[in-house]
């Protein structure tokens, strides 16, 4: 069971090293690289101390020995770089796993699917190599193709699919999350056919007969994949939630956020918290038009081992590089068969926004909203402003998500509402390319992911990954924050750039205060948590052309080593845990198998890693 103690003596000692807590021996002493603290007050140190899972002080090396007893570990950081455990600003850390365990069908340089044949082939080679575990779950499920980065610019089709198997269904995902690809198996098992009706917030592509042609966006995509999922039970669903927090804390994560949870998928994260398997912490956000009994009995600022209910999450519309998102103009030059002046669509009525949006502030709830186009974004500056005017400000924090393709107007309105700002610069390298030449045009897309006026406005925000529709790569965030350069080497928007220091904060102490845990994490100082991470390089000492490049060497939660990479050093070898050296190619969707069918899994080791 994950304990939080107090902080009483700690802070105390912040004050003074001659205080009663100048007595406190450390569990372990960190010495030897750059520290940066991410504190304005004192931004680098040379040693911080640590005694029951808190830092117990930070400061001069010979300050700090003072609290060294026999059984303090004094631990060399060998020349890496210690900085605050990384705080996710949004992310779905359940189909995280999702994506850890089922086919990688990411583009370069995250997998290696460049056109159909080879999203087909890897589709086959994949359900070959796991044929066994395969047939007993009876479904074949493929994540993050991206049909921007396909050969042919467009998305698959069933038949596409039934070249990899008619037997079975097969279902893939789009990198966004928000549309997919089913197989005529899938598309028979989940019941969609000619006659099927479009859900509210969703379509059916068809073809000229009228007969889906595979591709479903939206709430559509989301009534094909449950149902499919649940063929794997809950045991999957518990594997899961296991993987994706590993992935997390293999890229630096010490607390993780599940956005548009399920009261069910909650409870899993529970119960393999209690088991002692979720090493981060998780934040839940479950969807508030479905779930919001269940937010209303479970929603709290304390863990629960490591898991709480945060809040509630609202989605408005879809995805910018699926031209799901709603604009407030027509889309640039969108690839596929639109009509002219096409905008998008919400997936959500303006009443039900207004409503949830309501429910939240006359419970003083936090509400984080997925609002990606700029009609969007009205619908939600709309619902905020009556809300205030109606309850005042609760001071529930509430979240935009997103964001992509803001107005300038739309920023002023958000720092006058007081909403918290969760942006994905990652954009910007993974589709920046795309925007400019399909969704938004040239002029526009220089301001997707506007982080440079947040900061004109002096506006703190966070900078997320939204995995699974990214990997939740903590450097890759930070390298597109601070160069804006997409995938073909064009930087967009040089003027929405931020500083590398900039670009930590909101990986860290801007997202802590985000989940209402500013006085608990995001810094290194006396009394917080000991979440750490350690870097192969000080990402502000080094040319911000490199930033991709650094690795996250270890991650460390309340000063227990909950990830390792492999690395070569003078003393040695860094273990690190057998799935995690490669999370880009683990494919552990055959232990989520294993798991619902009941194989034999013969490899499967937990991570138990500790300094020692």
């Amino acid at each position: 069971m994950r304990k939080r103690f107090g902080i009483a003596c700690l802070t105390s000692f912040a004050l003074s090293v001659g205080s009663a807590c100048a007595e406190e021996i450390a569990d372990t002493i960190y010495t030897g690289g750059p520290i940066l603290t991410i504190n304005d007050a004192e931004p680098s140190a040379e040693a911080v101390a640590v005694k029951d899972g808190r830092i117990l002080a930070v400061g001069q090396l010979a300050d700090l020995m003072a609290h060294q007893g026999d059984a303090t570990d004094v631990f060399d950081l060998d020349g890496r770089t210690m900085v605050p455990g990384f705080v996710d600003s949004h992310g779905h850390v359940v189909f995280g796993g999702l994506q850890a365990l089922s086919a990688n069908l990411l583009a370069p340089p995250d997998g290696d699917v460049r056109d159909i044949a080879s999203l087909q082939q890897t589709l086959r080679d994949w359900t070959s190599k796991h044929s066994e575990a395969v047939e007993k779950a009876g479904v074949v499920i493929g994540f993050g193709y991206d049909n921007a980065q396909l050969a042919e610019q467009r998305h698959p089709t069933r038949e596409d699919l039934d070249a990899v198997s008619r037997d079975l269904p097969v279902i893939i995902v789009h990198q966004s999350g928000h549309l997919g690809v089913a197989n005529s198996k899938a598309l028979e098992v989940v019941g969609f056919d000619a006659s099927t009706q479009d859900p509210a917030g969703g379509v059916i592509r068809r073809g000229s007969d009228g007969e889906p042609n595979g591709v479903l966006e939206e709430y559509a995509f989301f009534g094909a994949l449950v149902p499919l999922l649940t063929q794997l039970g809950p045991e999957a669903f518990a594997e899961f939630a296991v993987a994706g927090s590993e992935l997390w804390a293999s890229f630096g994560y010490t607390t993780g956020q599940d956005g548009r949870s399920t009261g069910a998928n909650v409870e899993t994260l529970k119960a393999m918290a209690s088991e002692g398997r979720i090493p981060i912490d998780v934040v839940a956000y479950p969807d508030v038009l479905e779930a919001k009994d269940y937010i209303g009995e479970n929603v709290s600022k304390d863990y629960d081992n490591g898991v709480r209910v945060g809040g509630c999450k609202l989605t408005i519309d879809g995805s910018p590089q699926g031209f799901t998102a709603l604009r407030d103009r027509p889309y640039y030059d969108p690839v596929g068969n639109y009509p002219a002046g096409y905008s998008g669509y919400a997936a959500v009525t303006m009443d039900q926004v207004q409503e949830a949006v309501n429910w939240c502030y006359e419970n003083g709830i936090q509400i984080i909203t997925h609002a990606n186009g700029e009609g969007a974004s009205d619908m939600l500056i709309a619902a905020l402003e009556a809300a205030q005017d109606e309850y005042g400000d609760p001071g529930n924090r509430p979240v935009l998500v997103h964001g992509q393709f803001l107005r300038e107007d739309q920023v002023d309105a958000y720092k006058r509402l007081g909403v918290f700002m969760s942006v994905f610069p990652m954009h910007t390298f993974y589709w920046g390319d795309w925007h400019r030449d399909h969704t938004v045009g040239p002029v526009n897309a220089e301001n997707i992911s506007p982080t440079g006026w947040l900061v004109e406005r002096d506006m703190i925000f966070g900078s997320h990954h939204d995995a699974p529709v990214a990997f939740p790569d903590s450097m890759r965030i930070l390298d597109a924050t601070v160069t804006r350069r997409t995938r073909s080497g064009d930087i967009l928007g040089p003027h929405q750039r931020v500083d590398v220091m900039t670009a930590l904060k909101a990986l860290t102490i801007w997202p802590a205060y985000q989940h209402f845990e500013e006085e608990d994490k995001g810094s290194i100082e006396a009394g917080k948590l000991a979440d750490f991470v350690l870097l192969s390089e000080d990402p502000t000492a080094i040319d911000p052309e490199t930033l991709d490049e650094i690795r996250v060497l270890a991650t460390i939660k309340e000063n227990e080593v909950i990830y390792e990479a492999v690395e070569k050093t003078e003393k040695g070898e860094i273990r690190t845990s057998p799935f995690m050296s490669d999370p880009a190619t683990a494919h552990r969707f055959l232990h989520a198998m294993y798991q619902a069918t009941g194989v034999e899994k013969p490899w499967l080791q937990q991570l138990t890693l500790r300094f020692r």
